[in-house]
């Protein structure tokens, strides 16, 4: 196993455990705030996918899918407060938009050359992330993080624990 394919089963371990968190959640489900001023998971998720795009862009520019006409938009800081379903993409939109990003990102770790990853990343970025295989993960971290927020979501509509 080489650091590319541990990043791979990393991937992949995350992406199973937040699929089983949404599995059964509904686009009503993904507009709940379990507490005043929490972030819902659509705008979470739409966050996530704006995130990964621009953390691959980062990695190697123009190497992500384009996100959808608009997405950015909705999804900035600025929309994390609203509830309007009619500003949000649904469900389904939203997980096929994470599909084409998370296929750009995979796409790009197997083309990327394996010393591309010791590189050292952007400045914006280094104190967090020192280097390109750092900065790939945070992308899959950044999912996890948020995953666990979805848990008490889970919990605040009565929905069965997953884990």
């Amino acid at each position: 196993m080489d650091l590319k394919d541990l990043v791979r089963q990393t991937i992949a371990t995350t992406d199973h455990v937040c699929m089983m968190y949404l599995g059964d959640l509904t686009d009503a489900d993904l507009l709940h705030r379990p507490v005043e001023g929490a972030n819902h998971i659509n705008w979470q998720l739409g966050h996530l996918i704006s995130s990964e795009h621009m953390l691959g862009e980062m990695v190697q520019s123009g190497a992500m899918p384009a996100l959808p006409d608009g997405f950015s938009g909705k999804y900035g800081s600025e929309s994390a407060s609203g509830d309007d379903a009619t500003k949000f993409a649904t469900k389904d939109e939203l997980l096929a938009a994470k599909s084409t990003q998370r296929e750009g990102l995979l796409n790009l770790l197997d083309t990327l050359p394996m010393e591309k990853l010791s590189d050292t990343a952007p400045e914006s970025m280094r104190s967090f992330f020192p280097n390109m295989a750092a900065l790939i993960l945070s992308a899959d971290s950044h999912w996890m993080m948020h995953a666990g927020q979805w848990a008490i979501v889970r919990r605040s509509l009565g929905k069965p624990a997953i884990f």
